[in-house]
């Protein structure tokens, strides 16, 4: 008795979710279809605002190029390959509209121009359009201490709303790494994209390191320690890729840094035939102005660092292995010793990692060896890669590695992490000759650096001769002509 009325049971909830499928389906096709008609309208009336934007003042249709980079203001590699895009197109097609859209609202457009070039020597030959962005607080990491990608990224989307309402251009580059605006551009917008692509959001690295349990930068240890948070964090992971890939296949041209972001663009976003590599602009000639011969002499020797003071660029390994060298120094009698960490601080978070560096180099007993200099001009820059004897990277799986190439071109013997643009691409044999050094650990960071100051002068400008010869590809031009290649079918 109590089988069939079980059975019952079964069957009349069936029946009930039966009844329910077919006006289920019905609202939801009616949902869809509203939606579609609620995003047909936007798209509409944004491509009425393109047409009144694109008119000039003499009536005629003028092209609209815009960048989307909401920190265009920093002093990274990354602002170095916006203005000298810029410049190129500038250049090329001079007729054209450009504009940019910051996040930088506390400056002027007037000073963003006068910053890049006291930091880069780059000056742009014709106006830009400043967008200001007043919602950048959106993709500030320091907003979502949990799922970080995920709160990233929708933050973009929100951001790249508030660019989109303000501006619609005919052709949207990213050059940023915010894949997930490529879709609003591409389908209300109704742009061509573009897209230049430093360091994939989410890459096989990451993957492999939730995967193993290993802590990192983007892997607490909490995590680590926890087998089903892994597992949990590890789908995460594999779905956001996912994801990531499907936004970032939105592009009709896609640029790389380097062969290790190829790699990861290529196995992520499907999007082979309009990728290329397109390596950054270094401005290896103004570096290349400093004599081999005649290095300033000063007592000791100077390390030098270059790089944004954000927590992947791992200046604690910098500063540890510094201090395991002057323990080296005592007991193999090398002369006196300088690290001298240059870099640029985007935010409040940067200026307390550079404290929190301060902090270390006091409990390490080296706070009068070590300097930090922020936000200085390029002048001062040069001057300093000019006296340097050693430069030193330590990011792992680095994108590309600008810093390094301008620590080839100034002659100062480069000591980078053993692992991606820096291993693959620059620091590499030049017909067959050594170009610099690799290591990974504190110990072999220390060592190479003893190394270094232990080999005779001869030896050392022999390295530091084939590394200012291979750096020529680097170049500010070469840049330009690989850029303007690649963008071409976005500008017809």
């Amino acid at each position: 008795m109590a089988t069939t009325e079980g059975v019952w049971c079964l069957c009349e909830l069936l029946r009930f979710f039966y009844s329910l499928f077919l006006p289920g389906l019905a609202v939801c096709g009616t949902l869809c279809v509203c939606l579609f008609i609620i995003l047909w309208g936007i798209r509409l009336l944004l491509q009425r605002k393109k047409a009144l934007l694109s008119t000039g003042k003499n009536g005629k249709k003028q092209m609209v190029v815009a960048f989307f980079h909401p920190y265009c203001n920093a002093g990274g590699g990354g602002e170095r390959v916006l203005w000298c895009a810029l410049r190129a197109l500038q250049k090329k097609h001079p007729e054209a509209v450009y504009v940019v859209y910051t996040g930088d609202v506390n400056v002027s457009g007037q000073q963003i121009l006068e910053g890049a070039f006291r930091r880069f020597n780059i000056r742009l030959t014709h106006p830009v359009k400043f967008i200001f962005l007043r919602k950048r607080y959106l993709v500030e990491d320091s907003l979502y201490p949990h799922f970080t990608l995920l709160g990233q990224s929708l933050g973009s989307i929100l951001l790249g709303w508030e660019a989109l309402m303000q501006c619609v251009p005919d052709v949207y580059i990213d050059s940023m790494g915010y894949a997930f605006t490529l879709p609003l551009f591409k389908y209300l917008g109704g742009c061509r994209i573009g897209s230049y692509v430093h360091y994939p959001t989410i890459s096989t690295d990451m993957l492999s390191v939730v995967k193993k349990q290993n802590v990192g930068f983007n892997n607490a240890a909490f995590i680590t320690r926890n087998p089903f948070l892994s597992k949990v964090k590890l789908i995460y992971y594999y779905l956001f890729a996912f994801i990531y890939g499907l936004v970032g296949s939105c592009s009709d041209v896609v640029m790389v840094n380097s062969s290790w972001t190829l790699n990861h663009i290529l196995s992520l976003w499907k999007v082979g035939n309009c990728t290329n590599i397109v390596y950054p602009p270094c401005d290896v000639q103004t570096f290349l102005d400093i004599p081999l011969l005649d290095k300033k002499k000063t007592p000791g020797h100077l390390l030098v660092s270059i790089g944004q003071f954000r927590p992947e660029k791992n200046h604690p390994l910098q500063i540890k292995a510094f201090a395991k060298l002057l323990n080296k120094k005592v007991a193999e009698s090398l002369p006196s010793l300088k690290l001298v960490l240059i870099g640029g601080c985007r935010n409040e978070d940067d200026e307390l990692r550079v404290n929190q560096l301060r902090r270390l180099a006091e409990e390490l007993g080296i706070q009068e060896d070590v300097e930090f200099k922020i936000n200085i001009p390029f002048d001062e820059l040069k001057n300093y890669l000019s006296e340097a004897t050693v430069g030193l990277h330590t990011m792992w799986n680095e994108h590309f590695g600008i810093g390094v190439v301008e620590c080839m071109a100034a002659g100062t013997i480069i000591l980078a992490h053993n692992s991606g643009g820096p291993k693959l691409d620059i620091v590499v044999p030049h017909q067959g000759e050594i170009t610099g050094f690799l290591a990974e650990s504190e110990e072999g960071y220390a060592e190479t650096m003893a190394h270094i100051l232990n080999m005779s002068e001869e030896k050392r400008l022999q390295i530091r001769s084939n590394a200012r010869a291979s750096v020529s590809r680097f170049s500010d031009q070469e840049f330009e002509l690989a850029f303007l290649s690649s963008v071409e079918n976005l500008l017809k």
